[in-house]
């Protein structure tokens, strides 16, 4: 999903005051990271960055526990949301937390490895080599949620390269 363009297209005005549009809109914005007017999915990457390095005392391995959950959840929120706001808003971020995250999960962590995936997973999301950009066209939040975890998947392959050919990056 590019950052720009998708923006306010197909918008409908849908008011609710219930917990669950507010929960859906709370998530699959990134905890309304989306809302942020220009690069929302570079935003709602970053918001990964942080948290991954504080917790990652804990062990990487942890973040794998909560992967399946969140798309799964990613998947729901936006096909909640794009009720709200039109198909593959720039609103929803979810999918770039969850791309972040899978492709930071099982690599080493420190600060070099975190921006490195940062900017692969970035470049993938952005240019969706095949398949991630026929997977965008799956139906609901199944487009939205696949093609960065995709994305992350290769960024995770690309890290892994990476640090095979130049160890002193880990």
């Amino acid at each position: 999903m590019a950052d720009a363009g998708k923006r306010g297209e197909g918008f409908k005005k849908v008011q609710s005051n219930n917990v669950i549009d507010f929960t859906a809109r709370l998530i699959s914005s990134g905890i309304f990271i989306g809302y942020v007017p220009v690069a929302s999915g570079t935003f709602g990457s970053l918001l990964v960055i942080i948290p991954f390095l504080l917790l990652s005392d804990y062990g990487v391995n942890i973040f794998w526990i909560f992967l399946p959950f969140l798309y799964f959840l990613g998947v729901w929120t936006a096909s909640y949301c794009e009720e709200l706001w039109g198909k593959d808003s720039g609103r929803i971020v979810i999918d770039e937390i969850v791309g972040m995250l899978v492709t930071l999960v099982f690599l080493p962590v420190n600060v070099k490895i975190v921006w490195l995936g940062f900017f692969i997973f970035r470049a993938f999301d952005i240019i969706k080599p095949p398949p991630i950009r026929w997977l965008e066209r799956l139906p609901h939040g199944w487009g939205v949620m696949t093609d960065d975890l995709i994305a992350g998947i290769y960024a995770n392959l690309v890290l892994r390269l990476i640090i095979y050919f130049f160890p002193q990056v880990s």
